[in-house]
């Protein structure tokens, strides 16, 4: 048995930075990870292979239909799928074998094979040729992630019908692609594919895309999305999904009833959400406690309801996003070091790496009328700004809500090329408290994308300059 002050179970974002930064404070610390690599979903099969292929199929579609506007002739591109691929994958390998860079210079020792915990203090592992050994921690961390939630009555293959995963590793560009969901993974991964020259339909349950985020931001997007050719079929939601001959045939219906109908479809991606992944961790038998949605219930120092075992990221309450996992780790390991860790969910910022981006951070209209919040508003359109003129990328708007009487910003939110990364100086501002006039009257260098953030601000103090 090997004793350790820490061991974490799962090395994605929110595992792999809590053991490091436990191992900075002084804590003796190993993590267990079923995969052959370390960096879980994210590194693996998610965020950074995604983005990988949203990049590349970007700089495809520009070289197609944005060159020429600018001044540049060059002949139809081609595209190289297998080289595509290459891509991604070489991005992802950089990326993992980082992080078992990261954990071996801080001296954490990795284990390798299936984490199942006994009891507190104890965890089971069984390695890839099903010899076990159990492993001894002052203080268990449960950073399993989560798993792609599964449509009742369809069958993944990840050949044909597939989740984010197989999306990710499709040998051949669909001829039709019917996405089920309307959410992030559902129009990032589907816009990859149209932009390679998929037919898209996406398939949402709900009344509008993108789920939570401020319905001004959603109509907006859902306009733009279907000029580039998405099709969109609201308040629908998926009954069955057959093969049929080579193809595939998809029978949708309306939410609230009606008749079914049938689309053809060459490949469907299921991407409804994603569920805690708790499988096989031994949690009933150790006694700790889950939720009415499966996630483990913690208290507010991530503590399950057994001592010395504890939660963070997807398998906990909150949005399943990697950086909430990982601030979540820091936060444990600064905890469990004797220090004050603390995470505010009220600034976490959420990213849509679509052509263009959507960005947020704060609260929706929707959620402050819903709060009974009295607020105001301020706009600015990037058609208005200089440098989004001279790029071409003159769509969208970025919107700032602030408290009515102590102008304190509660909101940004962000359609825009670059909005992913012009959504941090809005966190910034919110973790310190300040306002839109504090925003509106810091200095923004001339020309940028992100003087449009300013003039939103100066118009919800007051009123913009250039519009």
């Amino acid at each position: 048995m090997s004793q350790y002050d820490l061991v974490v179970i799962g090395s994605g974002p929110g595992g792999y930075v809590c053991a490091i930064k436990a191992a900075q404070l002084g804590l003796k610390t190993a993590v267990i990870e079923k995969r052959k690599t370390h960096g879980g979903t994210c590194l693996n099969v998610g965020c950074i292979p995604s983005k990988a292929l949203l990049h590349a199929s970007e700089m495809f579609e520009e070289a197609g239909h944005g060159f020429e506007q600018l001044g540049i002739k060059v002949s139809k591109p081609k595209l190289d799928l297998e080289t595509m691929m290459k891509h991604k994958q070489d991005v992802i390998d950089a990326n993992v074998n980082g992080v078992g860079f990261l954990l071996k210079k801080n001296k954490i020792e990795a284990i390798h094979g299936t984490g199942k915990i006994l009891s507190a203090g104890k965890v089971e592992v069984t390695a890839e040729d099903g010899s076990k050994s159990t492993v001894e921690a002052k203080n268990i961390v449960i950073a399993t992630g989560s798993d792609v939630m599964p449509l009742p009555g369809v069958e993944i293959d990840e050949k044909q019908i597939v989740s984010s995963t197989g999306a990710l590793e499709l040998e051949k560009v669909p001829g039709k692609l019917v996405v089920v969901g309307g959410g992030v993974i559902g129009l990032e991964l589907g816009s990859v594919w149209g932009r390679l020259g998929s037919e898209v339909t996406v398939v949402e349950f709900m009344d509008k895309i993108l789920g939570p985020m401020d319905a001004d931001v959603s109509k907006t997007f859902q306009r733009m999305l279907k000029k580039q050719g998405v099709d969109f079929k609201l308040s629908t939601k998926v009954t069955g999904v057959e093969k049929k001959g080579k193809g595939l045939e998809v029978t949708i219906e309306p939410a609230k009833g009606g008749d079914a109908q049938t689309i053809e479809a060459d490949v469907v991606l299921v991407a409804i959400g994603r569920k805690p992944y708790t499988e096989g961790l031994g949690l009933e038998e150790a006694g700790v406690a889950l939720d009415e949605r499966g996630r483990v219930k913690t208290d507010g120092h991530y503590k399950t309801s057994v001592d010395g075992i504890y939660a963070i990221g997807d398998v906990i309450v909150g949005p399943m996003l990697a950086h909430k996992a990982e601030d979540e780790g820091v936060a444990l390991a600064e905890m469990l070091s004797g220090q004050a860790g603390h995470v505010n969910y009220d600034v976490i910022p959420g990213v849509v790496y679509t052509q263009p981006e959507v960005a947020s951070v704060g609260k929706s209209e929707e959620e402050l009328k819903s709060a009974g919040v009295s607020y105001k508003t301020g706009k600015f359109t990037f058609n208005a700004n200089g440098r989004a003129r001279a790029m071409n990328k003159t769509d969208g708007f970025v919107k700032v809500l602030a408290d009515a009487e102590t102008d304190r910003v509660l909101g940004v939110h962000i359609i825009g090329f670059g909005a992913g990364e012009m959504i941090h100086e809005a966190a910034v501002l919110m973790e310190f408290g300040g306002s839109s006039e504090d925003l509106g009257r810091t200095c923004h260098a001339h020309p940028t994308m992100s003087e449009a953030v300013k003039e939103a601000a100066m118009a919800t103090a007051g009123k913009p300059i250039h519009s």
